[in-house]
């Protein structure tokens, strides 16, 4: 196998620690909401409800940021 056609591993590692960042994301986001939908009367709602929203958005983020990156490892596009 040619040098050229690997994978940068370096890029993969830093790759699957942001899709870890974005799986830890995506259970606290859809979580949080939940609880702060189901406690409207107390005091945290509203803050609680924009963090989790919040999450929810950053989950998506950096979903789409980790799988450009294993991309680009896969690939060799460099920047």
């Amino acid at each position: 196998m040619d040098e050229n056609n690997r994978t940068d591993k370096q890029l993969l590692t830093k790759g699957l620690k942001q899709m870890a960042i974005c799986l830890v994301l995506m259970l606290f986001g859809p979580y949080l909401l939940n609880v702060s939908l189901y406690n409207d009367k107390k005091d945290f709602y509203i803050p609680l409800l924009i963090l989790s929203i919040l999450l929810c958005v950053a989950a998506v983020a950096m979903l789409f940021i980790g799988l450009n990156t294993i991309g680009n490892s896969i690939f060799k596009k460099k920047k």
